[in-house]
């Protein structure tokens, strides 16, 4: 029998005072069975920095063809691709064919450390691909504020990003490996 996934729901009040978007978000996030609580942290982050109304999540892991996070305009063309992880040279170049902006978070730590060196000059010539990097100390104060049904304040001033619940505050840093030249 196979595995089913875990579903959480996240009710996500957004402030974000550098874009000028501030909404509540209800949303519905399946675990896979082989995702880490910390990546499932990792993708309701980037949904909460790129949050619009169009932004969805997609079959994630289910699907090779897909990213985590996805905005698609009416002609289904897709604006915004978020993925996660340190992925091949060829999903990176995927994207940013694919998408008007593409973003990928690295997990950061001692893979990132090993693959951002081997991939880096690859990917110059994508100019709509931006690379950041969250510490993994982050996503384990992430990982703190998991439940099952969570409640959770995300607020987005000078680049910095917090995270709340009712009792905890998680500061959350994008370091960034990769620029995009648009």
């Amino acid at each position: 029998m196979a595995l089913k996934a875990t579903i959480y729901k996240a009710d996500l009040n957004i402030a974000d005072m550098d874009r000028g978007y501030y909404a509540s978000h209800n949303l519905t996030i399946a675990q896979h069975p082989s995702e880490t609580l910390e990546r499932m942290m990792l993708r309701l982050v980037a949904f909460a920095r790129h949050a619009s109304e169009t932004l969805t999540f997609t079959k994630g892991l289910c699907a090779d063809d897909e990213p985590e996070l996805w905005q698609k305009n009416y002609a289904d063309e897709i604006e915004l691709w978020v993925d996660l992880g340190e992925p091949d040279e060829k999903r990176l170049k995927k994207a940013s064919a694919r998408a008007e902006q593409a973003v990928l978070y690295s997990y950061g730590g001692r893979a990132a450390e090993v693959w951002w060196p081997q991939i880096a000059g690859k990917l110059d010539r994508l100019d709509n691909l931006e690379v950041w990097s969250i510490a993994p100390a982050t996503l384990a104060e992430l990982v703190e504020l998991v439940e099952r049904s969570m409640q959770l304040t995300v607020t987005v001033q000078d680049g910095q990003m917090w995270v709340a619940d009712t009792g905890r505050n998680v500061l959350v840093e994008f370091v960034r490996l990769k620029e995009a030249k648009h």
